[in-house]
Protein backbone atom coordinates (compact mmCIF):
# COMPACT_ATOMS: atom_id res chain seq x y z
CA UNK A 1 0.00 0.00 0.00
CA UNK A 2 3.03 2.31 0.14
CA UNK A 3 2.61 3.42 -3.49
CA UNK A 4 -1.05 4.29 -2.99
CA UNK A 5 -0.33 6.07 0.27
CA UNK A 6 2.49 8.08 -1.33
CA UNK A 7 0.14 9.25 -4.10
CA UNK A 8 -2.32 10.74 -1.60
CA UNK A 9 0.18 11.51 1.17
CA UNK A 10 -0.81 15.15 1.69
CA UNK A 11 -4.53 14.37 1.78
CA UNK A 12 -3.90 11.35 3.98
CA UNK A 13 -2.17 13.58 6.53
CA UNK A 14 -5.12 15.98 6.41
CA UNK A 15 -7.50 13.08 7.06
CA UNK A 16 -5.44 11.98 10.07
CA UNK A 17 -5.49 15.51 11.45
CA UNK A 18 -9.24 15.75 10.88
CA UNK A 19 -9.72 12.49 12.80
CA UNK A 20 -7.68 13.79 15.73
CA UNK A 21 -9.52 17.11 15.76
CA UNK A 22 -12.96 15.50 15.63
CA UNK A 23 -12.21 13.14 18.54
CA UNK A 24 -12.29 16.10 20.89
CA UNK A 25 -14.70 15.70 23.79
CA UNK A 26 -15.38 17.39 27.11
CA UNK A 27 -15.19 13.93 28.70
CA UNK A 28 -11.56 12.74 28.97
CA UNK A 29 -12.41 9.02 28.80
CA UNK A 30 -14.04 9.52 25.40
CA UNK A 31 -10.83 11.00 24.01
CA UNK A 32 -8.67 8.38 25.75
CA UNK A 33 -10.51 5.43 24.21
CA UNK A 34 -10.94 7.17 20.86
CA UNK A 35 -7.25 7.91 20.57
CA UNK A 36 -6.37 4.44 21.86
CA UNK A 37 -8.08 2.66 18.99
CA UNK A 38 -7.35 5.26 16.29
CA UNK A 39 -3.66 5.44 17.14
CA UNK A 40 -3.35 1.64 17.05
CA UNK A 41 -2.85 2.12 13.33
CA UNK A 42 -4.43 -0.29 10.89
CA UNK A 43 -4.42 -0.14 7.12
CA UNK A 44 -6.76 2.87 6.84
CA UNK A 45 -7.82 1.28 3.57
CA UNK A 46 -11.36 2.65 3.59
CA UNK A 47 -10.45 6.35 3.85
CA UNK A 48 -7.70 5.75 1.30
CA UNK A 49 -10.37 4.54 -1.13
CA UNK A 50 -12.17 7.86 -0.73
CA UNK A 51 -8.97 9.75 -1.56
CA UNK A 52 -8.01 7.55 -4.52
CA UNK A 53 -11.52 7.56 -5.98
CA UNK A 54 -11.71 11.35 -5.63
CA UNK A 55 -8.38 11.71 -7.39
CA UNK A 56 -9.41 9.29 -10.12
CA UNK A 57 -12.39 11.50 -10.94
CA UNK A 58 -10.43 14.75 -10.78
CA UNK A 59 -12.24 16.10 -7.72
CA UNK A 60 -10.64 19.40 -6.68
CA UNK A 61 -12.62 20.32 -3.55
CA UNK A 62 -11.88 19.56 0.08
CA UNK A 63 -14.95 17.64 1.24
CA UNK A 64 -13.28 14.32 0.48
CA UNK A 65 -11.11 14.85 3.58
CA UNK A 66 -14.18 15.04 5.81
CA UNK A 67 -15.82 12.09 4.05
CA UNK A 68 -12.70 9.95 4.46
CA UNK A 69 -12.65 10.75 8.18
CA UNK A 70 -16.35 9.87 8.45
CA UNK A 71 -15.72 6.49 6.81
CA UNK A 72 -12.86 5.77 9.22
CA UNK A 73 -14.99 6.81 12.21
CA UNK A 74 -17.76 4.43 11.17
CA UNK A 75 -15.23 1.63 10.80
CA UNK A 76 -13.71 2.43 14.19
CA UNK A 77 -17.10 2.45 15.90
CA UNK A 78 -17.92 -0.98 14.47
CA UNK A 79 -14.57 -2.30 15.74
CA UNK A 80 -15.31 -1.07 19.25
CA UNK A 81 -18.72 -2.73 19.22
CA UNK A 82 -17.49 -5.90 17.50
CA UNK A 83 -14.79 -6.51 20.07
CA UNK A 84 -17.32 -6.30 22.88
CA UNK A 85 -19.79 -8.62 21.13
CA UNK A 86 -17.03 -11.07 20.22
CA UNK A 87 -15.28 -10.78 23.61
CA UNK A 88 -12.05 -10.15 21.69
CA UNK A 89 -8.85 -9.47 23.60
CA UNK A 90 -6.35 -8.59 20.87
CA UNK A 91 -6.46 -6.29 17.84
CA UNK A 92 -3.64 -4.71 15.83
CA UNK A 93 -1.05 -6.28 18.07
CA UNK A 94 -2.28 -4.97 21.42
CA UNK A 95 -5.20 -5.40 23.84
CA UNK A 96 -8.60 -4.34 22.49
CA UNK A 97 -10.24 -1.25 23.95
CA UNK A 98 -12.74 -3.41 25.85
CA UNK A 99 -9.90 -5.43 27.36
CA UNK A 100 -8.10 -2.23 28.35
CA UNK A 101 -11.01 -0.02 29.48
CA UNK A 102 -13.98 -2.38 29.91
CA UNK A 103 -17.05 -3.26 27.85
CA UNK A 104 -19.39 -0.44 28.87
CA UNK A 105 -16.95 2.41 28.08
CA UNK A 106 -16.08 0.79 24.74
CA UNK A 107 -19.73 0.53 23.68
CA UNK A 108 -20.51 4.08 24.74
CA UNK A 109 -17.45 5.56 23.04
CA UNK A 110 -18.40 3.58 19.94
CA UNK A 111 -21.75 5.37 20.10
CA UNK A 112 -19.96 8.71 20.47
CA UNK A 113 -17.83 8.05 17.38
CA UNK A 114 -20.90 6.99 15.37
CA UNK A 115 -22.74 10.16 16.31
CA UNK A 116 -19.69 12.34 15.68
CA UNK A 117 -19.51 10.88 12.16
CA UNK A 118 -23.06 12.04 11.50
CA UNK A 119 -22.32 15.47 12.92
CA UNK A 120 -19.54 15.67 10.35
CA UNK A 121 -21.95 14.63 7.61
CA UNK A 122 -24.28 17.45 8.60
CA UNK A 123 -21.34 19.83 8.21
CA UNK A 124 -20.89 18.53 4.66
CA UNK A 125 -24.51 19.42 3.93
CA UNK A 126 -24.94 16.90 1.10
CA UNK A 127 -28.20 14.96 1.38
CA UNK A 128 -27.17 12.35 -1.20
CA UNK A 129 -24.06 11.50 0.82
CA UNK A 130 -26.08 11.59 4.04
CA UNK A 131 -28.49 9.05 2.57
CA UNK A 132 -25.64 6.85 1.32
CA UNK A 133 -23.90 6.79 4.70
CA UNK A 134 -27.07 6.40 6.77
CA UNK A 135 -28.25 3.51 4.57
CA UNK A 136 -24.80 1.94 4.79
CA UNK A 137 -24.68 2.24 8.57
CA UNK A 138 -28.11 0.62 8.84
CA UNK A 139 -27.02 -2.22 6.56
CA UNK A 140 -23.87 -2.81 8.61
CA UNK A 141 -25.97 -3.05 11.77
CA UNK A 142 -28.19 -5.64 10.08
CA UNK A 143 -25.08 -7.54 8.99
CA UNK A 144 -23.79 -7.60 12.56
CA UNK A 145 -27.07 -9.02 13.81
CA UNK A 146 -27.20 -11.56 10.97
CA UNK A 147 -23.68 -12.73 11.84
CA UNK A 148 -24.75 -13.07 15.47
CA UNK A 149 -27.71 -15.26 14.49
CA UNK A 150 -25.42 -17.49 12.41
CA UNK A 151 -22.84 -17.98 15.19
CA UNK A 152 -22.92 -21.58 16.33
CA UNK A 153 -24.96 -22.64 13.29
CA UNK A 154 -23.15 -25.30 11.22
CA UNK A 155 -26.02 -25.25 8.68
CA UNK A 156 -24.91 -21.83 7.42
CA UNK A 157 -24.32 -22.05 3.66
CA UNK A 158 -22.37 -20.05 1.10
CA UNK A 159 -25.24 -17.65 0.38
CA UNK A 160 -25.66 -16.91 4.10
CA UNK A 161 -21.94 -16.34 4.47
CA UNK A 162 -21.72 -13.99 1.49
CA UNK A 163 -24.70 -12.02 2.79
CA UNK A 164 -22.95 -11.60 6.16
CA UNK A 165 -19.62 -10.39 4.77
CA UNK A 166 -21.27 -8.17 2.17
CA UNK A 167 -23.51 -6.37 4.65
CA UNK A 168 -21.11 -6.35 7.58
CA UNK A 169 -17.87 -5.47 5.76
CA UNK A 170 -18.04 -4.81 2.04
CA UNK A 171 -20.77 -2.15 1.99
CA UNK A 172 -18.50 0.35 3.78
CA UNK A 173 -15.89 -0.12 1.04
CA UNK A 174 -18.63 0.58 -1.49
CA UNK A 175 -19.80 3.65 0.41
CA UNK A 176 -16.24 5.02 0.42
CA UNK A 177 -15.90 4.80 -3.34
CA UNK A 178 -19.45 5.83 -4.23
CA UNK A 179 -19.28 8.72 -1.79
CA UNK A 180 -16.25 10.07 -3.62
CA UNK A 181 -18.14 9.79 -6.91
CA UNK A 182 -21.04 11.75 -5.44
CA UNK A 183 -18.68 14.50 -4.31
CA UNK A 184 -17.17 14.65 -7.78
CA UNK A 185 -20.60 14.95 -9.43
CA UNK A 186 -20.04 11.77 -11.44
CA UNK A 187 -22.80 10.18 -13.51
CA UNK A 188 -24.99 7.48 -12.02
CA UNK A 189 -23.15 4.93 -14.18
CA UNK A 190 -19.75 5.93 -12.79
CA UNK A 191 -21.16 6.03 -9.26
CA UNK A 192 -22.34 2.44 -9.71
CA UNK A 193 -19.05 1.29 -11.22
CA UNK A 194 -17.12 2.75 -8.30
CA UNK A 195 -19.58 1.25 -5.82
CA UNK A 196 -19.13 -2.15 -7.46
CA UNK A 197 -15.36 -1.72 -7.29
CA UNK A 198 -15.51 -1.03 -3.55
CA UNK A 199 -18.04 -3.76 -2.83
CA UNK A 200 -16.11 -6.47 -4.67
CA UNK A 201 -12.84 -5.32 -3.14
CA UNK A 202 -14.40 -5.53 0.32
CA UNK A 203 -15.66 -9.07 -0.28
CA UNK A 204 -12.23 -10.16 -1.55
CA UNK A 205 -10.61 -8.53 1.47
CA UNK A 206 -12.85 -10.39 3.94
CA UNK A 207 -12.39 -13.72 2.16
CA UNK A 208 -8.63 -13.39 2.56
CA UNK A 209 -9.09 -12.42 6.21
CA UNK A 210 -10.92 -15.71 6.68
CA UNK A 211 -8.11 -17.60 4.95
CA UNK A 212 -5.51 -15.93 7.17
CA UNK A 213 -7.45 -16.96 10.27
CA UNK A 214 -6.13 -20.47 9.60
CA UNK A 215 -2.87 -19.77 7.82
CA UNK A 216 -1.57 -16.41 9.01
CA UNK A 217 1.12 -15.48 11.51
CA UNK A 218 -0.46 -14.12 14.71
CA UNK A 219 2.54 -11.84 15.34
CA UNK A 220 2.21 -10.27 11.90
CA UNK A 221 -1.58 -10.08 11.95
CA UNK A 222 -1.78 -8.58 15.43
CA UNK A 223 -4.68 -10.77 16.54
CA UNK A 224 -5.30 -14.26 17.85
CA UNK A 225 -5.80 -16.93 15.21
CA UNK A 226 -8.91 -19.01 15.67
CA UNK A 227 -10.98 -16.23 17.24
CA UNK A 228 -13.73 -16.80 14.68
CA UNK A 229 -13.80 -20.50 15.50
CA UNK A 230 -14.06 -19.77 19.22
CA UNK A 231 -17.04 -17.54 18.45
CA UNK A 232 -18.69 -20.25 16.35
CA UNK A 233 -18.55 -18.18 13.16
CA UNK A 234 -19.05 -20.42 10.11
CA UNK A 235 -16.59 -18.78 7.73
CA UNK A 236 -16.09 -20.09 4.20
CA UNK A 237 -13.06 -22.33 4.92
CA UNK A 238 -15.18 -24.11 7.52
CA UNK A 239 -18.31 -24.26 5.37
CA UNK A 240 -16.30 -25.74 2.50
CA UNK A 241 -14.63 -28.30 4.78
CA UNK A 242 -18.03 -29.52 5.93
CA UNK A 243 -19.05 -29.84 2.27
CA UNK A 244 -16.06 -31.65 0.79
CA UNK A 245 -13.96 -32.93 3.70
CA UNK A 246 -13.96 -36.45 5.03
CA UNK A 247 -16.72 -37.36 7.45
CA UNK A 248 -14.21 -37.03 10.29
CA UNK A 249 -13.06 -33.58 9.14
CA UNK A 250 -16.62 -32.39 8.59
CA UNK A 251 -17.76 -33.59 12.01
CA UNK A 252 -14.80 -31.97 13.74
CA UNK A 253 -15.65 -28.60 12.17
CA UNK A 254 -19.37 -29.02 12.79
CA UNK A 255 -18.78 -29.75 16.46
CA UNK A 256 -16.40 -26.79 16.84
CA UNK A 257 -18.95 -24.37 15.34
CA UNK A 258 -21.88 -25.80 17.27
CA UNK A 259 -20.03 -25.66 20.59
CA UNK A 260 -18.03 -22.49 19.84
CA UNK A 261 -14.94 -24.46 20.70
CA UNK A 262 -11.46 -23.64 19.39
CA UNK A 263 -9.68 -26.36 21.35
CA UNK A 264 -9.02 -28.33 18.14
CA UNK A 265 -7.85 -25.32 16.16
CA UNK A 266 -4.55 -26.90 15.13
CA UNK A 267 -6.28 -30.00 13.76
CA UNK A 268 -8.96 -27.95 11.99
CA UNK A 269 -6.25 -25.73 10.45
CA UNK A 270 -4.80 -28.92 8.98
CA UNK A 271 -8.26 -30.07 7.83
CA UNK A 272 -9.18 -26.87 5.96
CA UNK A 273 -5.89 -27.00 4.09
CA UNK A 274 -5.92 -30.74 3.40
CA UNK A 275 -9.41 -30.78 1.85
CA UNK A 276 -8.71 -27.74 -0.34
CA UNK A 277 -11.02 -25.36 1.54
CA UNK A 278 -8.35 -22.67 1.90
CA UNK A 279 -7.53 -22.82 -1.81
CA UNK A 280 -11.24 -22.69 -2.61
CA UNK A 281 -11.69 -19.58 -0.47
CA UNK A 282 -8.59 -17.96 -1.94
CA UNK A 283 -9.80 -18.65 -5.50
CA UNK A 284 -13.12 -17.02 -4.68
CA UNK A 285 -11.29 -13.98 -3.32
CA UNK A 286 -9.36 -13.73 -6.60
CA UNK A 287 -12.63 -13.89 -8.52
CA UNK A 288 -14.03 -10.94 -6.55
CA UNK A 289 -10.75 -9.06 -6.93
CA UNK A 290 -11.03 -9.58 -10.69
CA UNK A 291 -14.59 -8.19 -10.58
CA UNK A 292 -13.26 -5.09 -8.84
CA UNK A 293 -10.54 -4.71 -11.47
CA UNK A 294 -13.08 -5.06 -14.29
CA UNK A 295 -15.00 -1.99 -13.11
CA UNK A 296 -11.94 0.24 -13.52
CA UNK A 297 -12.05 0.01 -17.33
CA UNK A 298 -14.96 2.46 -17.17
CA UNK A 299 -12.75 5.11 -15.56
CA UNK A 300 -10.02 7.26 -17.04
CA UNK A 301 -6.64 5.57 -16.79
CA UNK A 302 -4.49 7.69 -14.47
CA UNK A 303 -2.18 7.34 -11.47
CA UNK A 304 -5.13 6.98 -9.12
CA UNK A 305 -6.90 4.21 -11.02
CA UNK A 306 -3.56 2.42 -11.38
CA UNK A 307 -3.20 2.40 -7.60
CA UNK A 308 -6.79 1.25 -7.21
CA UNK A 309 -5.93 -1.68 -9.46
CA UNK A 310 -2.88 -2.39 -7.31
CA UNK A 311 -5.05 -2.43 -4.20
CA UNK A 312 -7.41 -4.96 -5.76
CA UNK A 313 -4.44 -7.25 -6.40
CA UNK A 314 -2.90 -6.58 -3.00
CA UNK A 315 -6.15 -7.55 -1.29
CA UNK A 316 -5.55 -11.17 -2.26
CA UNK A 317 -1.75 -11.21 -2.05
CA UNK A 318 -1.41 -9.87 1.49
CA UNK A 319 -0.24 -11.87 4.48
CA UNK A 320 -1.72 -9.58 7.14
Amino acid sequence: MQHARALVADDFERVNQCIIDKLHSRVPLVENIGHYIIEAGGKRLRPMLVLLSSGALGYSGSHHIQLAAVIEFLHTATLLHDDVVDVSSMRRGRPTANAEFGNAPSVLVGDFIYSRAFQMLVELGDMDIMQLISDTTNTIAEGEVLQLTKAGDPETDLDDYLQVITTKTAVLFGAATRGAALLAGASEEIQQQLYDYGLNLGIAFQLIDDVLDYSGDPAEMGKNLGDDLAEGKPTLPLIRTMQVGTSEQAERVRSAILNKDASQLEMIAVDVKACGALNYTYDMAVAYSDKALATLVHLENNNYTEQMARLAKLAVERKV
